[in-house]
């Protein structure tokens, strides 16, 4: 039988849905051409991986809190 996850660890769970906000926060980062991935420069499929990381990291999230 599962257990009820403590507050501090679900506290560490919700910590995860940060870093979309830090890996899309500093644009001066990520705002080149370069490295190309199939013809689209950088600062495009950088900002679409995160749009897969971020929903994949808010469904591992959501799974880990759900009881």
């Amino acid at each position: 039988m599962p257990t009820e996850p403590t507050s501090a660890t679900r506290t560490r769970w919700k910590l995860l849905l940060i870093l979309p906000y830090l890996g899309l926060c500093f644009p001066a980062l990520y705002a080149r051409n370069t490295p190309v991935l199939m013809g689209f420069p950088f600062f495009y499929w950088y900002q679409f991986a995160w749009v897969a990381l971020a929903s994949a990291i808010m469904a591992l999230v959501y799974k880990k809190l759900k009881y």
